[in-house]
């Protein structure tokens, strides 16, 4: 039995000897008992890891370490949607053990199959430098994906219960301003302004989908090859139902442009060159969907606000040590940067 890893803590968090044995025993394959566990560095939320035997290679989610915030890192929610829109449109991994109870690690977690293709980050693949056409296929297909998910009948998968749909955007104004004031150390104008401004905004909601909640390049699979093309949706955490406009502006979020800032928290590959702006994303979003998308900016509003809670969280679990040793530096300036950003994108309404 091996840890294959620098990360402090890898077997408290993974427990090889006791996980192999529960999934040679699920898998029906004693292979699984003589495992290695690699922390797959990036996530930012909850812990991913890989699992590698004899057996083959599978992947395994569970929170962090230490206290969590109220509502956050729930595994059942990622088990629930990805077993749902198994076999649909939206192409997810299939999960092969749930511990909701927590009992082997003294949390929840599941272990997935693994999905064919690599995720694309930081760096562009030197296949992609100046293959432009083939870029801009593989946006397209993204988000073909994304309004393929938001096409999907909530009750025709059984996730007609999976959250309170209607008005949608302004609770999450609520929520992630919640979340903020969980973890803030310290008071920041822009922050408050783009709350208050968000707090009064009116909300259109058109349509109850299935939402990803933080659906972007670096959380799908990619194929290899020429053209890409999506092989699989991770990071189901932040699903459920709600406004699908909301994760077209975090997909937008995501989304920087050559010139602009580099984000601290997130990869800035598509301001490589190569990809389509932003401005083409929405309108391929506008094609492949019914949506009036003349309240956008509010909902890319939303986003950056969102972010900021996000932000603050990460930077007051890395101060705790719940990252498996990850640090992503300062935040301060980042949370400022991106509630300015925020207000900014409310001046196109």
């Amino acid at each position: 039995m091996s840890v294959d890893s620098t990360e402090a803590d890898l077997e408290a968090l993974v427990r090889p000897e006791a996980l192999g044995a529960l999934l040679a025993d699920r898998l029906s394959d004693d292979s699984w008992r003589d495992l290695t566990a690699r922390l797959i560095t990036g996530g930012k939320s909850n812990l991913t890891f890989e699992v590698t035997s004899g057996g083959g290679s599978l992947v395994l989610r569970r929170p962090p370490t230490g206290t969590l915030l109220r509502g956050a890192h729930d595994m059942a929610r990622e088990v629930t949607v990805q077993r749902a829109l198994l076999g649909s449109a939206v192409p997810v991994a299939d999960v092969v053990v749930f511990d909701p109870d927590g009992e082997l690690l003294g949390v929840p977690f599941y272990v997935m199959r693994r999905l064919p293709g690599r995720t694309v980050s930081h760096e562009l693949p030197p296949e992609w430098v100046g293959r432009t056409a083939d870029v801009a296929s593989l946006v397209d297909d993204l988000v073909a994906t994304l309004a393929a998910l938001h096409e999907v009948s909530p009750a025709a998968v059984g996730l007609g219960e999976f959250g309170r749909g209607e008005g949608f955007a302004a609770r999450q104004v609520k929520t992630w301003r919640r979340q903020y004031e969980a973890s803030r150390t310290h008071d920041v104008p822009a922050v408050e302004e783009l709350h208050q401004r968000l707090q009064t905004h009116t909300w259109q909601q058109q349509s109850i989908s299935i939402v990803h909640g933080d659906y972007r390049l670096d959380n799908c699979l990619v194929s290899d090859g020429l053209p890409p093309h999506i092989t699989g949706v991770l990071d189901w955490e932040l699903a459920t139902l709600g406004d699908p406009l909301c994760d077209l502006g975090m997909l937008l979020f995501y989304w920087p442009e050559p010139g602009e800032p580099a984000p601290v928290l997130t990869p800035a590959v598509t301001a490589s060159g190569v990809f389509p702006t932003r401005a083409t994303v929405t309108a391929s979003y506008a094609a492949a969907s019914s949506w009036d998308l003349s309240d956008l900016p509010a909902y890319l509003a939303l986003a950056h606000h969102k972010f900021v809670g996000i932000a603050q969280g990460i930077a007051s679990r890395v101060a705790s040590g719940q990252m498996a040793g990850q640090d992503f530096g300062p935040l301060d300036d980042e949370i400022e940067r991106i509630a300015t950003a925020g207000l900014a994108a409310l001046e196109g309404i």
